[in-house]
């Protein structure tokens, strides 16, 4: 837990400018560390996510972080051709895993609120030579994108960090094609956090503090108006997350879940 990130004023959680702060300064360390992130430690995250060697070895350096939850790239089902949005791009990882997938008549968006993880991602692209991703700095509660303008919408281990889920997934309804759909790993809650946890910006920040419920996701997808919503967690995220903290198990509480959704191909 870090002492420099924003103190909540109740007891029992952040208000949504706290949430906002704490997330933006503990991303924006992470992306000014001297040194890649990445090291062997994080190259066997990547392998306990879902990543595969040949997914690790396509990107370079610099842009696998190794802060999801998944691979939310191994469940999308990504079309030759096809546009995807990515929420909380970061450093770029999952997005140029992405462009191989779509091609060069493909697309892919990025979108990150912190300032310091686009400039790294752009970076990251020019050093893997990739014309067909770009990266927009904005709030996933705001996507800067077009109305209808996507396939697939892509996020690992993001929107749990948002103060108000019903409207990033209000927005993402709205960024998507008709027929479009979600393709995202995340954290989801298995019981109701202690309250130290809900309101500590530290563990709001790294991906604990601000999780939902399966029931409660499913409520927000559908009112959004998705349909054929599935989120089906993953019992064998429990080892990688134990070591998210050296205080206590923390797979008391979350474990990863892979969550879809589809957008309607005809209004109703």
């Amino acid at each position: 837990m870090t002492d420099d990130t924003p103190t909540p004023t109740d007891g029992s959680r952040l208000d949504d400018a706290e949430q906002r702060t704490a997330v933006r300064e503990r991303y924006a360390r992470i992306a000014t560390e001297s040194s890649s992130c990445c090291d062997d430690t994080d190259t066997a995250q990547s392998c306990k996510l879902g990543y595969s060697d040949d997914d690790r070895d396509a990107v370079g350096a610099g842009a696998d972080l190794g802060l999801g939850c998944g691979n939310p790239t191994a469940i999308a089902s990504l079309d030759e051709g096809d546009t995807v949005l990515d929420l909380g791009s970061g450093a770029g990882f999952d997005c140029f895993l992405a462009a191989r997938e779509v091609g060069p008549t493909g697309r892919v968006i990025g979108v990150d609120m912190t300032p310091e993880m686009v400039e790294k991602a752009r970076d990251n692209r020019e050093t893997n030579d990739v014309a067909n991703v770009e990266f927009r700095l904005g709030e996933i509660e705001h996507l800067p994108v077009a109305d209808e303008s996507v396939d697939v919408i892509l996020s690992n281990c993001v929107i749990n960090l948002s103060a108000d889920k019903s409207q990033v997934f209000r927005e993402a309804f709205r960024a998507l094609r008709p027929g479009g759909r979600l393709a995202i790993s995340d954290v989801v809650l298995t019981t109701e956090l202690p309250t130290d946890l809900r309101a500590d910006p530290s563990s709001v920040a790294a991906c604990i503090g601000g999780a939902s419920s399966i029931p409660t996701l499913e409520s927000m997808l559908s009112d959004a108006g998705f349909t054929d919503v599935a989120i089906e967690p993953k019992g064998d995220s429990e080892e990688f997350i134990r070591d998210w903290s050296d205080d206590r198990d923390l797979s008391d509480y979350v474990i990863a879940a892979t969550i879809e959704g589809e957008k309607p191909k005809t209004r109703s």
